[in-house]
């Protein structure tokens, strides 16, 4: 989790412009920033898109079936579900790590089904939804994190039959370079950030350049070397090699709110004691605790609401929901987890154990964008999440539904002792929505609490004051064909240039229930098989 924090070197940083729609606040997003990408500091959460949302991207080549192989050929699955779709021979190991907190986990999954969503086998089999399963990580039965860095790259520098493979780290590609229409190298530098700063070399490329620098530094990386917009290229003083309007748009990301809960739980059932320093990791680390092969969230869910409960968000809401939800069963409205440790600054609550509901949007209707500003690596982005921008307000009212929907799931907890008055809304004094503190057992018998409008005006203000990054950002040079103003071909190849291939989550058009991990070596798993064949390498 250190991977997060503002001091990592490990790690980018991408700062928003002040957003109206979030009350003006500057959200920052991090981003992969080393070996591994964001599969080095991501927090190993196993989850998969639904077979739709493959389907949905409507690209010849990448549909569900056609993925299949490559969601096969990344992993060595140890879980449960069909055989059919999974792969057990694969580089990356996913497993349930070395550790779990049994009784949370159970204890969570009684009480979703007493809310309406039953446990499920297998979340991630691409046809299954409305319901929970205890989660899968990326951690091996060893308890070692799963990451591309680890899994694909390291093993293949060691092995000594790749000659001509060799890796920068600590390196910053500032542009592309052209030969004509033709890209032919790249110009980079020393990351001053951690090394000595030194002049900006080229690397040449007799065939192909490839950019997978992820949906935020790919097409930054684009527009100075002269791809995209003309308008936001002449700005930043950039010559315009091809004229593509969509690079930096159609941002997307998962919206994000967590709300944590007083519980009676033992401390060795969630991450709070490593978090707030009361256990000791470097002893931990030295005596190789079974406790830190573990990422603390244990079971995973894939959440629809009711038509009654559509009803109540409103016409809007209702249109939208019969639109693209009510005749696909496949797609979920919301992604959970159940996270055992307190998601902030430890030093915020009393000393003890907490758990916490993560709640993120599968597919939000708001888009960003992020664009250069000048031709330099330094210089700033023109960065807007777009999050909670739709007009109609559908995406807040999607937050609306889950706030009460994860909160009723708590309440049925045996082990719920109540919210965290701090990271849940403000309510009046005399609402009956109002966070409670229990010292003692949860009653007995639980109904469901009874939000009056005036509530509801709270939770959706909360919403635009809390909502941030699930570090899932994708789709800002979006695959497709020209005509549809798409950056790159169902090759991957950039339209108006040759020699020229983007291969990270910047090409996917639409979003996907599921944290994006897995999706982004799947891509990577065709698009190298695609590289392959026009490279001539097919042994």
């Amino acid at each position: 989790m250190s991977g997060l924090l503002p001091t990592s070197n490990a790690t980018l940083f991408y700062q928003s412009k002040p957003e109206k729609q979030l009350n003006g606040r500057e959200l920052i997003v991090p981003s992969g920033g080393t070996l591994g990408g964001g599969s080095s500091i991501a927090l190993m959460m196993y989850s998969r898109a639904q077979r739709s949302d493959f389907d949905s991207w409507n690209i010849p080549g990448w549909s569900a079936d056609e993925m299949i192989p490559y969601l096969q050929k990344l992993e060595t699955y140890h879980g449960p579900g069909p055989k059919s779709v999974h792969g057990y021979s694969g580089p990356i190991t996913v497993s349930e790590g070395t550790y779990r907190a049994n009784r949370s986990t159970q204890d969570y999954i009684q009480a979703a089904g007493q809310v309406g969503y039953p446990e499920i086998e297998d979340l991630s089999g691409l046809d299954y939804n409305n319901g929970v399963q205890p989660a899968l990580h990326w951690i091996g039965t060893d308890g070692r994190r799963q990451d591309t860095a680890l899994r694909y790259i390291h093993p293949k520098i060691q092995s000594g039959k790749y000659p001509g493979l060799n890796v920068l780290v600590d390196t910053q590609v500032k542009r592309v370079i052209f030969e004509g229409k033709r890209a032919s190298g790249v110009e980079c530098r020393p990351n001053p950030k951690v090394q000595a700063s030194g002049p900006y070399f080229n690397v040449r490329a007799r065939k192909m350049v490839i950019v997978s620098s992820g949906a935020l530094g790919t097409p930054l990386i684009l527009e100075r070397s002269g791809i995209g917009n003309p308008d936001i290229l002449k700005r930043a003083g950039i010559e315009v090699v091809s004229r593509l309007s969509a690079v930096g748009e159609n941002y997307q990301d998962h919206h994000l709110i967590t709300y944590p809960y007083y519980t009676n739980i033992n401390e060795d059932e969630t991450l709070d004691g490593l978090l707030s320093g009361r256990l000791d990791a470097a002893e931990a680390i030295q005596r190789s605790a079974p406790i830190l092969g573990w990422n603390g969230q244990d079971v995973t869910g894939k959440l629809r609401p009711t038509e009654e409960e559509v009803a109540e968000l409103g016409p809007a809401f209702q249109a939208y929901w019969e639109k693209e939800y009510k005749n696909d069963a496949n797609k979920p409205l919301f992604l959970t987890a159940l996270v055992n440790f307190f998601p902030a600054d430890p030093s915020l609550v009393p000393v003890g154990q907490y758990l916490t509901a993560s709640t993120f949007t599968a597919y939000p209707v708001s888009r960003g964008s992020i664009h250069i500003t000048g031709p330099g690596i330094d210089d700033k982005p023109d960065f807007s999440t777009g999050f909670f921008s739709d007009p109609e307000g559908l995406d807040v009212l999607r937050h609306l539904w889950v706030y009460k929907k994860q909160r009723e799931i708590f309440r049925r907890m045996k082990a719920y002792r109540g919210e965290v008055e701090i990271l849940h809304p403000q309510f009046a004094p005399n609402s009956n929505a109002t966070p409670v503190r229990l010292n003692d057992s949860p009653p007995g018998n639980i109904s469901d609490i009874k939000y009056t409008p005036e509530d509801d005006d709270a939770i959706k203000k909360w919403a635009r004051e809390q909502v941030g990054t699930t570090w899932h950002s994708l789709g800002t040079c979006r695959m497709g064909a020209r005509e549809d103003n798409a950056v790159v071909d169902q090759n991957l190849a950039v339209y108006g240039v040759e020699g020229l291939k983007v291969a990270d989550m910047s090409i996917p058009p639409l979003n996907v229930a599921a944290n994006t991990m897995n999706t982004a070596v799947a891509i990577g798993e065709k698009a190298a098989e695609i590289f392959i064949k026009e490279l001539g390498l097919h042994r």
